[in-house]
């Protein structure tokens, strides 16, 4: 049975994190700096208390009769304990004989058309562990993209106003970066939760893709944003909302167009109330997400597992070319509103850069599913076939769209008849297009 380190580890990142805010937020509200310190403080405590309540969720405490740890969670102090108790977990194991085990049935990739299912014993204290590391997975996830992300973006925007690095801005993000590199684990997570029914295997080469693919994507995603706030600072907060609400509100407008009834089968002791805060927070943390990368998991609420398992090349072609539009687009306006903090800098070099930077992001995002996917065998097509298919559809569009293909005016003298009647002369129709495309999600 392995160490959970991975538990040690998460635990260790949050709690830094944390500490580091508070230190910080203190020294802003010491200078005077209270809209610096409610941000920094808002940054903090919005993931924590998320953290607590996905814990809290996923070990079932509600229907348990722990009042301790529910009151530990109050005073988010969770992680901590959640950590302790994984490593007692962890030591006891050999020590007492289990009464009983479960037996496990995964499938194996399908090698030439066959799958074979493969059956494991898994003891009591380690599916105990199995469920702490599950849980502290997607608690990470949860850290990096809606604590540590955000806050970096904001410590660096104050970098650049007060042009300069105090240490404890410094400490803080430093930690927020690890935090985020650390969560960018969320790509092996989400294929984990997607083919749950196989045994998955990540090859190193897999994570050296997603590792470099995140990174250049958030980092670039982080730098547009401070640019274009340095310069507009009114306008940045009308950007970051219509995104937000954009990917927030996406999942509900599916779920409301497919008319399925509510979901029930999330938590047996959920009221309809609690469901409804469950799936918004679910949809919140997609929402954050994508505010800075690509969700590898869709959101489906019409689904039971709640997240859409089938592939779908034409919704993540969509969303990376707006990305970079819009990252042009901001770039541009800081490039053309840019102050004399600046003119140290080479304005276009910088632009360039960045956009290039995540054209490599892109890159290494097609490498990652067309080469290095462990489940790309499951596939129902392959990248390439997704992506000429999104490509045929936009041709398709624009070549419907351009004026050659639109009826002509009436001409002076020209009759009703002779106008939308063409010539004798017989004109051979073109070929039939056949496309298949992948759908978004279904209703």
């Amino acid at each position: 049975m392995r160490l959970p380190s991975s538990i040690f580890v998460s635990v260790s990142l949050f709690t830094a994190e944390t500490t580091a805010a508070l230190y910080l937020s203190s020294t802003y509200r010491s200078a005077g700096d209270q809209i610096w310190q409610g941000l920094t403080l808002l940054f903090t405590l919005v993931p924590s208390v998320l953290v607590q309540l996905t814990l809290t969720f996923i070990h079932r405490d509600l229907s348990r009769d722990r009042p301790l740890v529910l009151l530990l969670h109050i005073l988010q102090l969770g992680p901590v304990v959640r950590c302790l108790e994984a490593f007692c977990i962890y030591g006891s194991v050999g020590r007492v004989e289990e009464p009983y085990v479960s037996i496990i049935r995964k499938k194996q990739m399908p090698r030439r058309g066959q799958s074979e299912e493969v059956e494991r014993q898994v003891g009591q204290a380690e599916g105990k562990l199995f469920t702490h590391r599950a849980a502290f997975a997607r608690t990470s996830v949860i850290q990096a993209f809606l604590g540590s992300a955000p806050q970096l973006t904001l410590q660096l925007y104050i970098c650049v106003l007060q042009q300069g690095v105090s240490v404890g801005r410094g400490t803080l993000m430093v930690i927020s970066l690890l935090s985020i590199v650390y969560g960018l684990r969320c790509n092996i997570l989400a294929i984990k939760i997607k083919y749950d029914d196989y045994e998955v295997d990540v090859r190193p080469m897999a994570y050296v893709c997603i590792f470099l693919w995140r990174s250049f994507e958030i980092a670039t995603r982080v730098v547009v944003l401070v640019l274009f706030s340095s310069v507009l600072q009114l306008w940045v907060l009308p950007v970051v909302l219509l995104n937000f609400l954009v990917f927030f509100l996406y999942p509900w407008i599916l779920f409301w167009q497919s008319h399925s009834p509510f979901p029930e089968n999330i938590e047996k002791t959920l009221t309809r109330v609690g469901t409804t805060i469950v799936l918004c927070l679910l949809t919140f943390l997609y929402a954050g997400i994508n505010m800075f990368c690509w969700s590898a998991v869709q959101v489906k609420l019409n689904d039971p597992d709640l997240i859409n398992k089938s592939q779908n090349w034409y919704r993540m072609a969509v969303y990376y070319m707006m990305r970079f539009v819009e990252n042009a687009s901001l770039l541009l306006l800081w490039y053309i509103y840019k102050t004399d903090f600046y003119k140290f800098f080479c304005a276009p070099l910088l632009v360039l850069q960045l956009l290039v930077a995540y054209a490599i992001a892109i890159f290494f995002m097609l490498v990652f599913y067309q080469f290095c996917h462990p489940c790309r065998r499951l596939f129902s097509s392959s990248m390439t076939q997704g992506l000429w298919n999104c490509s045929s559809l936009l041709c398709l569009m624009c070549n419907s769209a351009s004026p050659q293909n639109r009826p002509l005016g009436r001409r002076d003298g020209q009759s009703d008849h002779t106008r939308f009647n063409p010539p004798s002369a017989t004109r051979t129709p073109p070929p039939p297009i056949h496309m298949s495309i992948s759908p978004l999600f279904s209703s």
